[in-house]
């Protein structure tokens, strides 16, 4: 492994690692409102990546996106879908959903796989098929079971896959596009923010110091994964980059079942188990074809 490859694979290990222990940080924050955390969490990821930016001396192109509608567009319609993915995480970690989070983003990669084929025309393989058939016999499974669809695990899942589409074709790099959607949701959390402050409602009224410190932590948590994986994803095969990003649901789901002990029942375990079945098929499929030169 030379070192480029291996400073990769640790740069993008760690920050699936980061994001898979995401519910510690936000279980500690379970008596501010969801809404709250995450109005915080934009205010403060956007001015710690301004100073990133203006440090690196990037905003060539901010001049240019702001004069094209289109891309405007794009990136309002990605910051939405952002803040809402954003949003159902932490209400689901704060109202012990830990499990339904990490089936959420084990079943994240199957729906990339559904929406390359609808929107970009992209031929999935048999195998692939089979992968994402097994995924939706597990999502069935588990909802005839409850009685209901895990929709937070659907809303995870399907609000990150359309944002990784448009992501995928927009114009703008991983950073300078995080800037941009905070940019866009920030003048509504500033005022969300100041309203509560004005009602009296707000974490930073009536928190301690610890608290407070916390909260202006969501800034370098939201960024440093961000800047991890963009380091790591630019020296990796995208076949090893599909192998890490399970790191962060298997970490989600240890956390759920051993620390916060939310229920796994038999039933539940069948329904995982047709899902993890289908990731074993998509990634030995996707690894083997990485090791076919002729198929590469």
């Amino acid at each position: 492994m030379t070192a480029s490859l291996r400073h990769g694979v640790i740069s993008a290990a760690l920050a699936y690692a980061i994001w898979g222990l995401f519910p510690l940080y936000f279980k500690h924050l379970g008596g501010v409102p969801s809404m709250e955390v995450v109005a915080h969490r934009i205010v403060w990821c956007l001015l710690l990546m301004v100073g990133v930016l203006s440090v690196m001396k990037r905003w060539a192109w901010l001049g240019p996106v702001l004069r094209s509608p289109k891309v405007l567009g794009a990136f309002t319609a990605s910051a939405l879908l952002l803040s809402a993915n954003w949003l159902t995480y932490v209400w689901a970690v704060q109202h012990d959903h830990v499990l339904d989070a990490s089936l959420g983003y084990f079943i994240n990669p199957l729906v990339n796989v559904a929406l390359g084929f609808f929107f970009l025309h992209e031929r999935p393989r048999p195998a692939q098929w089979l992968a994402v058939g097994l995924a939706a016999a597990g999502v069935l499974w588990l909802t005839l079971q409850t009685g209901r669809l895990p929709w937070v695990a659907l809303i995870l899942a399907g609000s990150f896959g359309v944002y990784g589409l448009l992501r995928k074709i927009a114009v703008l790099g991983a950073l300078e596009g995080l800037v941009l959607e905070c940019l866009v949701v920030a003048p509504v959390a500033v005022m969300a923010l100041a309203w509560w402050g004005q009602q009296g409602h707000s974490a930073l009224n009536s928190g301690d110091a610890s608290l407070i410190g916390l909260l202006l932590l969501a800034g370098p948590l939201t960024a440093a994964p961000l800047l991890l994986f963009a380091a790591g994803a630019r020296r990796i095969p995208m076949a090893t980059l599909g192998l890490l990003q399970y790191i962060s649901p298997s970490i989600q789901f240890i956390l759920g079942v051993w620390l916060y002990h939310e229920p796994f029942s038999a039933a539940r375990v069948l329904g995982f188990g047709l899902i993890w079945a289908a990731l074993a098929v998509y990634s030995a499929e996707g690894w083997w074809r990485s090791r076919q030169p002729s198929l590469a």
